[in-house]
């Protein structure tokens, strides 16, 4: 199941709030988690009812290792081990095995990918070392830990919440008429940026991009790899947008995972911006504990950056690209971040890369990947032909509303409108409110029918 799907809005959500509802009048909040867990299982077995266990059993094997950590003493780092080897066993097994038993040229059995596996692993880590530097207390109830690692707004596709972000809101939690106003409409305007903008932009992608490159000519691989970067990122920051409103809705208050990145000005400032939640965990758990930018660095980041593409998938050009990143990153360290370069300058440096990073990301099938590149920079048989002038021009709307919607408009509008006095505040209440019914009713409209509707991070 996907938030951006009809069922999930007019079926599975008002039944969740109802029940949510009546749980509330219960004091403190152990009901109302319970009624969360029990949706939270339901809206993951919807699409894999047998990875539900999986996903239970590794609630409870991080619930057992994390008591351990807690209580041992001079142990914990036993236990500790025990829970990183357990935890990076079983991602192992489900998503890389096949990867390396083909590489090895061992026969191994194939087995589908759990949705959402590299999310709650990561997360079940991050649980883990925080009990083990004593930023956050072990769980001591079962249920906490598994409506940690299982809550259905960020199971599927992130973000990746730290367990001391929420910790304390998993027993203790309020719910105000700011948290519903604003955790409401930040769904929708998720739910836009998904339905209005991303799906739309897929299908300028596959045009180009899926199916024979034989005939691509030059202008058509840059317009599709265009809109693919666009596509990605409405897309996934769109999901971490209802993700991060349900949360709030909730009560739970999730950090930010996405800075408007196309707005960046390196390599580096785009990484800070983009997928925050995974790069502070490789930051935090990784980059800082091999010696960050005090020995090593360069090395340091290239680790990071290898792992960071093999998060993303078992696949040569996932590898690529975060190696790609990884020396641009490493570079910049030495050459850019230290020269004084005009900002403009900068700024179509990074967005060049990043959608040249994108191509090698788009290309699971490594064979397609080369022989797509050759055609961005000019081996086409042709030019452009009238498929990329329809494409502009029959589209124009959309990406035009696509790049207005990379900047940060909401920012601007706050400040235009003014938030202190209190008419200001009145219309951006309004103007919200108007906003948000729009993007419900458009949205409403065209998932009636729609036949492509993937998150694209659903599959990590």
């Amino acid at each position: 199941m996907v938030f951006a799907d009809l069922f999930f809005l007019f079926a599975f959500l008002p039944a969740f709030a109802l029940c949510y509802l009546l749980a509330s009048r219960a004091e403190g909040n152990r009901v109302k988690n319970a009624v969360l867990v029990v949706f939270s299982l339901i809206f993951y077995a919807w699409g894999e009812p047998v990875y539900v266990f999986l996903l239970v059993l590794c609630a409870l094997l991080n619930w057992l290792v994390g008591l351990g950590v807690g209580r041992a003493g001079r142990g914990k780092t036993f236990w500790l081990i025990v829970g990183l080897v357990v935890n990076l066993a079983i991602l192992g097994v489900f998503k890389y095995l096949g990867f390396f038993g083909e590489l090895l040229g061992v026969p191994v059995p194939a087995l589908a990918l759990p949705i959402g596996i590299s999310f709650y692993t990561f997360q079940s880590i991050s649980y883990l070392v925080d009990v083990y530097r004593g930023e956050s207390p072990a769980q001591k109830r079962f249920g906490g830990l598994l409506l940690y690692i299982a809550m259905f707004p960020q199971l599927i596709a992130g973000p990746i919440v730290r367990y001391g972000t929420i910790a304390r809101e998993i027993q203790h939690r309020k719910v105000t008429v700011d948290d519903l106003a604003d955790g409401s409409f930040r769904f929708l305007v998720g739910l836009g940026k998904k339905v209005i903008l991303a799906n739309q932009l897929s299908e300028v992608s596959d045009q180009f991009l899926a199916g024979d490159l034989g005939g691509l000519t030059t202008a058509g691989a840059w317009v599709g790899l265009i809109a693919f970067s666009l596509q990605i990122y409405f897309d996934f920051s769109g999901y971490s947008d209802m993700a991060i409103g349900i949360g709030r809705c909730l009560g739970f208050h999730f950090k930010e995972n996405f800075d408007h990145p196309y707005c960046c000005n390196s390599i580096t400032d785009f990484w800070r911006r983009w997928h925050i939640s995974l790069g502070s965990f490789f930051r935090d758990y990784l980059y800082i504990p091999l010696g960050g930018n005090r020995r090593h660095q360069a090395l340091n980041i290239l680790v990071v950056w290898f792992l960071t593409g093999m998060w993303h998938g078992a696949s040569w050009n996932f590898i690529v690209w975060g190696l790609y990143f990884g020396l641009i990153v490493a570079l910049e360290k030495y050459t850019l971040l230290r020269w004084k370069v005009p900002a403009w300058l900068l700024h179509s440096y990074s967005l060049l890369l990043v959608v040249l990073g994108w191509g090698i990301f788009y290309f699971v099938d490594f064979s397609r990947m080369t022989a797509f590149f050759p055609l961005l920079f000019g081996k086409a048989e042709a030019f452009t032909d009238f498929t990329v002038q329809s494409a502009l021009l029959s589209r124009f709307w959309l990406w035009l509303a696509a790049l207005v919607c990379c900047l940060p408009l909401g920012r601007w509008i706050e400040r235009m409108i003014g938030t202190r006095r209190a008419f200001g505040r009145s219309v951006l209440m309004l103007s919200k409110l108007v906003l948000a019914l729009a993007l419900l009713a458009v949205s409403t409209a065209l998932l009636v029918g729609a036949t492509n509707n993937p998150f694209i991070y659903t599959r990590f």
